[in-house]
Formats: structure tokens, sequence, C-alpha cells
């Protein structure tokens, strides 16, 4: 069952997917919004598989609304102007349905979202040996083993990993723990978060790797000892 919300300013749209869903037999839709704020708070403690998101909203625009979430998630964009077409591809859009559209049109493009989900939920999650990310336009793959340490920066993280350029992505430190090993990494400072393995040596409630100097917040020391220690 593939759980999604919709947004969209108008209330008849959203009745459409409301009753395109419920005669769908492996759509679950959650919740509905006008409010596209709303719609990012009850996501942030809520996560859902699909989203369907009109573009053309008076406080946002659909695209830039996706753009701003913290984990990806797939999404069919909605809207009455044809023009928006080759943007919402642009961001990995499962489809893009032009308003009016059909049950069959809907269901044309749940389906693709269906093959999609099928396919994530067959690999199985221990074996998943890296993070899926969004950065920018596209989602981009971060091996678990290059990962050295990831700094926060405001509402970004800086991902240092052992080959290759860092990645700036737009996410919290609250999330991104969410989405590691607890017995791979851990966070030693309000800024840092370090992967255990990768700790070249420990002194004076500094940790160095890879040449590069973090210190241990006493908020965090306990813990990291206890880490440690195990």
């Amino acid at each position: 069952m593939i759980r999604a919300i919709a947004i969209d300013d108008e209330p008849p749209a959203l009745k459409i997917i409301e009753k395109f869903c419920n005669d769908t037999d492996f759509m679950q839709l959650q919740r509905t919004f006008t409010k596209p704020q709303e719609a990012l708070k009850y996501l942030k403690n809520y996560p859902v598989d699909l989203l369907f998101l009109d573009i053309q909203m008076p406080s946002v625009l659909g695209i830039d609304f996706y753009k701003k979430l913290e984990t990806p998630v797939m999404v069919i964009f909605t809207t009455a102007y044809s023009e928006y077409a080759v943007e919402g591809f642009n961001v990995n859009a499962i489809d893009y349905l032009l308003k009016p559209y059909t049950y069959e049109r809907f269901l044309h493009a749940v389906q693709k979202a269906q093959r999609l989900f099928l396919q994530s939920q067959a690999s199985p999650i221990p074996t998943s040996r890296y993070l899926l990310i969004r950065s920018d336009y596209s989602l981009m793959k971060i091996m678990l083993d290059s990962i050295l340490f990831i700094e926060g920066l405001d509402d970004y993280l800086k991902i240092y990993v052992a080959e290759g350029k860092s990645n700036i992505i737009r996410m919290t430190m609250k999330g991104i723990m969410e989405k590691l090993p607890a017995n791979e990494f851990v966070r030693v400072h309000r800024s840092f978060i370090v992967a255990i393995n990768k700790i070249e040596s420990i002194r004076n409630k500094v940790i160095t790797i890879k040449n590069k100097q973090i210190p241990i917040g006493s908020r965090f020391e306990e813990e990291f000892q206890q880490r440690m220690q195990s």
C-alpha cells in the first residue's frame, strides 16, 4: 500500500484525487492540504511514500516546495499549466498530470509510482549500504563506507567522504542521524557526526580524522565515551 498526501490550493482538485485514490486498491491517501506549510509540518512527523503536488499555488510553487523537503519522496505534479511539465521532470517527478485528467490517466501515473515503490521494497534494508539524499534537482547516492564525518552548517549539512568532493545537502542533524546505522556513526558535537571506524586519534577532547580536528562537545562526551568503550 502506497501512503500518500495531496497538496492543492483548490479543494475541488483535492476531492478528485481523494476519489481516484479510493478507487485504487494500492493507494492510501492519508491527508489533503490546501496550505503547503501545514503539509510540511505533517511530513516532518508522518513520512509518506508519494506526494500529489500542485505546481501553481498562491503561496509557493510546488517545485520549490518539493526542493525544500529533507527526505526523498516520490512526487506526481498536478497543474492546469502545461508549461511547467519540463521543469517538473527536471526534479525526477514520477509523472505530470495536466488538469483536468481522467481516472485512466491518474491510474497510469500511480502505477508508475507503484513499480518504483515495489522495486525499493524488494531490496532488504540491512543490505542498503548507502544514503539516498536529495540534492538540488536530483537524488544522490552516498556510500556509507565512504563517509568520514558530517558537519552541520545552519540549515545544511556537509558530508565529507574519503575520496571525491564533499556533498552539501539540505537536512537537519537529527534527520541524518535517523538514516545512519547507530552502531557505525555517533554525534560528538552540536555540529559534528563522525564515522566511528574512521577515527584516527582522540586527544584532549579532540578527534582527528584525515587531518581534520573535530571537537567533542560536553553535552555529547558521556555517550561518546560509552560508545568507544563498547
